[in-house]
């Protein structure tokens, strides 16, 4: 897909293959689960088969449950990679089912895992819950079915990569990757191994959200003419978008592991300020700034609404005070300056729709309404459980790999327009610029040892 750049980020072709960013141990202890467990082989056989085959294989816990709640050998054993605020409250979604078990969490904050722990501990009412600075010690376990992979940006892709590797479904969140090219091998490897992923694009869950995407794909609009995808409240970048900062004492493995943070982005010393949410999302060595911290959701709605999972625009520029891009079926794009509530506005010919995470809804006849109400919020529970649902059946989750790659690499695309400061055409196909070398090059970022995929 990428040429040159896409070599340098193909997914192994079977799970034997060994990864540059483990040990020989590591590869062994990997390898051996993915390929002797049944849950394994009855993985690659759905995924050869791209249908519901097999029920998934959910292997004995011993943690005790409350009354009502499946026996262990029916519930879904989980892992939680990433237990910041985010991490904690996917997390608990996922515990509110009964049919799951967390029965570990990793995080490379000392703070982070003690607290996660607690959460789990407590809600089962027993000490059973493990914890890991090393991501690739949870995922060699045999007896975790799938996990929730919710650490910073710069590290869903690897993480994701991973996980499949090793035989396991996730929840990933959002956004799923730094760069296009990251993208592509994250959606290519869930591809190859059969994995069940789901992108923690909620709002393809919460029905006044999926009422629009409908009104707009049934022709009800007219023919679609603008997509409105708003980008996070703030500037494109609250300060240098490769930013540095001095450097500070750096802390003990236990309390901070300062080389497991970095994962793949470039090294540099210690600051505790990257660590803030604030600092990291709005530095391209970690993440993409404001607008693919919104634009992950409302891009994605407006993709899916343009029946565009699977392609993209093919034309950026600056225009209108923002970036204005181009699909080959002339529908407009336009990346709306952040405000809240985050919300997306689809105008056809013979109407429009707004919808936003207040509840606030509008229509153009109001007549589209027809008397509908719809709850407020962005409320997770039919996400996660449409997770589960498909882990069990093996059917295509409601946000896969490639809507939201698609949905991602837009925004990508758009953050690149705005860097280079002039247009740009794209193949949508090819994933590459037309005829655009210096674009071209911004595809893909050195990946740091050991933790290239």
């Amino acid at each position: 897909m990428f040429g040159i750049v896409a070599t340098l980020f193909s997914p192994p072709v079977n799970s034997e293959r060994k990864t540059n960013h483990l040990t020989t141990k590591e590869n062994s202890m990997i390898t051996e689960r993915t390929t002797l467990t049944r849950r394994g082989l009855l993985r690659r056989l759905a995924g050869a088969a791209g249908a519901a085959v097999a029920a998934p294989y959910v292997i004995p816990g011993s943690a005790l449950g409350a009354e009502g709640r499946p026996a262990p050998s029916g519930r879904i054993a989980m892992g939680t990679i990433g237990v910041g605020g985010r991490g904690r409250h996917d997390m608990q979604a996922l515990m509110s089912n009964d049919d799951v078990q967390m029965t570990a969490v990793c995080d490379v904050r000392g703070d982070r895992r003690e607290a996660a722990k607690k959460l789990i501990d407590k809600k089962y009412g027993t000490t059973d819950c493990k914890t890991y600075i090393d991501l690739h010690e949870l995922l060699a376990r045999a007896d975790i079915d799938a996990v929730l992979i919710a650490t910073g940006d710069n590290w869903h892709t690897t993480a994701a990569i991973l996980a499949a590797k090793a035989g396991k479904d996730m929840y990933c969140e959002k956004p799923m990757s730094v760069t296009v090219a990251e993208g592509r091998a994250l959606t290519d490897t869930m591809e190859r191994y059969g994995t069940i992923f789901q992108c923690g694009t909620q709002r393809r869950s919460v029905p006044r959200f999926k009422f629009a995407v409908e009104l707009a794909q049934s022709g009800k609009l007219g023919k679609l003419k603008t997509l409105y995808a708003e980008m996070a409240p703030g500037e494109w970048f609250k300060h240098h978008p490769y930013a540095t900062l001095p450097a500070q004492p750096q802390p003990a493995r236990e309390v901070v592991d300062w080389d497991r943070w970095l994962g793949p982005a470039a090294w540099r010393p210690y600051n505790a300020t990257y660590l803030t949410r604030g600092f990291w999302m709005c530095n391209l060595d970690f993440s993409g700034g404001m607008i693919t911290e919104w634009g992950s959701h409302t891009v994605d709605l407006c993709q899916w609404a343009n029946k565009a999972d699977d392609t993209g625009p093919v034309e950026f520029e600056l225009a209108e005070g923002t970036v204005v891009a181009r699909y080959a079926n002339d529908v407009k794009l336009i990346f709306e300056k952040g405000k809240w509530p985050l919300h997306v506005r689809f105008v056809g010919t013979e109407g429009s729709i707004y919808v936003d995470d207040d509840g606030n809804i509008e229509a153009s006849p109001k007549s589209l309404l027809a008397g509908r109400t719809f709850g407020k919020g962005y409320p997770q529970a039919n996400h996660v459980r449409n997770f589960l649902d498909c882990f069990k059946s093996r059917r295509r989750p409601i946000a896969p790999a490639e809507g939201a790659h698609r949905a991602n690499s837009t925004s990508q695309i758009a953050n690149i327009c705005v860097q280079l400061g002039r247009k740009l055409k794209w193949n949508p196909q090819e994933e590459r610029f037309v005829d655009d070398p210096m674009a071209d090059r911004m595809l893909a970022r050195a990946m740091r040892q050991p933790w290239r995929f």
